[in-house]
């Protein structure tokens, strides 16, 4: 089973998780909850974006974290 891997970017505000290799992208899917969905060439879900992860009062001193895990089912 695939690590999965976690990504914070400060500047964008943006949290990434990905169940696959990022590089196997092929199309995003905005959800109305400001969510994409990110998925293959053969629509499977590789991953996701959260936006504007941090709101307003939330600290912005995010540290980074070395995250590994996996999906136990």
């Amino acid at each position: 089973m695939k690590p999965i891997k976690l990504t914070f970017d400060r500047a964008g505000n943006t949290l990434n998780v990905w169940f696959d290799d990022p590089s196997k992208e092929y199309v995003a899917e905005e959800t109305s909850d400001e969510v994409i969905l990110i998925k293959d060439r053969s629509g499977r879900l590789i991953g996701f974006e959260v936006l504007n992860y941090l709101v307003g009062d939330e600290p912005r001193d995010v540290q980074a974290l070395a995250v590994e895990g996996s999906v136990v089912g």
